[in-house]
């Protein structure tokens, strides 16, 4: 009634889970609603945030042509990038207890929010939860569906069903299989957490940095771009292939690909077609 008889007002709908949101505007306010998924702060956003500094995004594009500059007041990014990593995704990351708050996100979201809405006993949400701690030690994680429900005594699609409501939560990102058809549909290749402040508040002080590249690198870019996995490398975004590895990472396992491209960790600057890793942030 409020769209229809009252255009000049604006309703703005938020709350506690995201879960609730969804479900309420799936509904029958689906023709009436726009719905804009906020992501977490890109890099460049948090260095606007932190350093009062007005950077713009750069496009794929400009990122792989090695154009995304930063203001000559940063003259090093890696000792920003680092902070950004643990704790720079969400904007209350200059909060004291930082991890331990989003550790507490993440208890309410898997023991009380998906619960509720997928009718989920709570000893299957706690199992759930600990799959989100092997996620955050894996180098990355591979799931086996079929092992995944033995374990939490549910059937193959039921863990699918979970794993979307774990993605629509923010708590993963599920990485799929580069193909044509119906396969592209069924696998999927690698699971992620959704970030990696996730990462740091889940794995005890032993994050697995390789795991810690690759989830950077698929939440940088899955917000404006489409992500598979490589038969050959690590990801093909946009028809781009894309191997991630730290300072010393070669070009070995691309050799031989077209349009392929080494991203490392530990570098600050671009050449040929190596670019740093920290580089990807200013995407969006």
């Amino acid at each position: 009634m409020i769209y229809d008889y009252l255009p000049e007002l604006k309703v703005v709908v938020t709350g506690s889970s995201i879960m609730e949101i969804v479900k309420g505007t799936d509904a029958d306010l689906s023709r009436r609603t726009i719905t804009y998924t906020m992501e977490g702060l890109s890099f460049r956003e948090y260095l606007n945030m932190t350093s009062g500094t007005d950077i713009k995004p750069y496009s794929l594009d400009e990122i792989l042509a090695g154009n995304a500059v930063l203001p000559a007041d940063i003259r090093h990014p890696l000792m920003h990038f680092r902070e950004y990593l643990i704790q720079g995704y969400f904007p209350f990351a200059k909060q004291d207890d930082y991890l331990t708050r989003l550790e507490n996100v993440i208890n309410h979201t898997m023991e009380i929010d998906i619960p509720a809405f997928a009718r989920m006993n709570i000893s299957t949400s706690r199992k759930l939860k600990q799959l989100l701690k092997v996620i955050s030690k894996s180098v990355p994680f591979k799931p086996n569906f079929s092992e995944i429900g033995r374990a939490i005594s549910t059937d193959r699609s039921t863990v699918a069903d979970y794993m979307v409501y774990m993605e629509k939560s923010g708590l993963i990102r599920q990485l799929h299989t580069a193909g044509n058809g119906m396969a592209v549909i069924e696998k999927t290749e690698k699971v992620y957490l959704g970030n990696t402040n996730f990462i740091y508040a889940l794995s005890d002080g032993a994050p697995n940095m390789g795991n810690v590249r690759e989830t950077f690198f698929m939440s940088a870019l899955s917000v404006n771009h489409s992500m598979t996995s490589s038969p050959v490398a690590d990801f093909i975004v946009d028809g781009h292939t894309f191997e991630i590895g730290g300072k010393g990472k070669t070009g070995k396992q691309i050799q031989g690909t077209d349009d392929a491209f080494i991203v490392r960790d530990d570098i600050e600057y671009a050449y040929m077609n190596i670019i740093p890793l920290w580089a990807f942030g200013l995407n969006y």
